[in-house]
């Protein structure tokens, strides 16, 4: 199985911090760092400074020399479809070609009402992320002078220069639908996107998500085994169950929440989590691969504990091989 790492620098991350994140992952094998495209301060302390995922990420493809580098997702609301695929393929320029691009309709209404930014219905919402997926993808596989006519936007002779670049026989950034597999999503999936992800969802339910995907790839007469399926999972793991305690209560108090009540927060979350001693994460790991992801996103919450992602890498076997568990 493929191991990638991902962050949520709103926690008050500087760039250095997230500069360290990337540089650690990257020396633990993991093949992808991944974070988060958020603009308040969540979960734990509000307030907290934040960084703009696609700048950060243009400093980072100029740092790091070979890990794969990541959005997980980005709001539909945020950037206009044309505004983000020159951003997003700038940056891929930028790293050699190491961009993958998860794109959403957004969820969080509190940052949408601090910066101005449009947050319409659901649907709506859902409404532009299909335009943008199809704006987007065209820009990277299209020929120069395509039109579009949408109900959100419209685009006369669209023209990207340069072009994505092509590396280790793909043609343009991974392209990320992530969702849960409902009709629409796994519908948007199957049509334009590269890889589907389901996110905080236990081995069950990613099996049952993966499944509709599958059928909605066979109804779109695509090949699902061309669409990559992943899974994003919460982490916390430790060598010892004295270590492991002491990992959960900075993560209670990183999140603002009393210590008392960790049995009970550890209970709501083994079983979509990757939660527990080294030998227990491993034997969960195995049921995500069971249920049918070929790749995991491990979701750390405590992005300053840097040894807990060494110690991921040489738990999966990721040192020096290409992060594949």
């Amino acid at each position: 199985m493929r191991v990638a790492l991902m962050t949520e620098p709103q926690q008050g991350l500087a760039y250095e911090e997230i500069l360290a994140l990337a540089r650690t992952a990257e020396a633990a094998g993991f093949e992808a760092f991944f974070r988060s495209d958020h603009y308040t301060s969540f979960p734990g302390e509000a307030g907290l400074p934040t960084t703009d995922a696609w700048t950060t990420l243009a400093g980072l493809a100029r740092e790091t020399r070979s890990i794969g580098l990541g959005v997980l997702v980005s709001p539909v609301t945020f950037r206009s479809p044309g505004l983000l695929a020159k951003v997003v393929t700038t940056v891929d320029e930028m790293s050699g070609g190491r961009v993958e691009l998860g794109l959403g309709a957004g969820w969080n209404e509190r940052e949408h009402a601090e910066y101005g930014f449009p947050f319409p219905d659901v649907r709506t919402r859902f409404d532009m992320l299909e335009e943008q997926l199809e704006i987007v993808h065209r820009f990277w596989a299209d020929p120069p002078g395509w039109s579009f006519e949408g109900a959100h936007w419209q685009l006369r002779g669209a023209r990207l220069v340069p072009r994505p670049v092509e590396r280790a026989g793909r043609r343009h950034p991974n392209l990320i639908v992530g969702g849960e597999g409902k009709p629409r999503t796994a519908r948007l999936a199957a049509t334009w996107a590269d890889e589907f992800n389901i996110s905080s969802a236990g081995p069950d339910e990613v099996r049952a998500g993966f499944d509709r995907v599958v059928r909605a790839c066979e109804a779109a007469g695509r090949d699902p085994g061309t669409l990559v399926r992943s899974a994003m999972v919460g982490v916390l793991v430790a060598p010892t169950r004295g270590e492991l305690s002491e990992r959960v209560g900075a993560l209670l108090r990183t999140l603002g929440r009393d210590e008392a009540g960790a049995e009970a927060w550890l209970a709501e979350r083994r079983p979509r989590w990757i939660l527990g001693t080294h030998e227990e994460a491993l034997r969960q790991v195995e049921r995500y691969r069971e249920a049918g992801a070929q790749r995991i996103m491990l979701q750390d919450l405590l992005p300053r504990d840097l040894d807990m992602i060494r110690e991921l890498g040489a738990l999966f076997g990721l040192v020096g091989g290409r992060g594949t568990a």
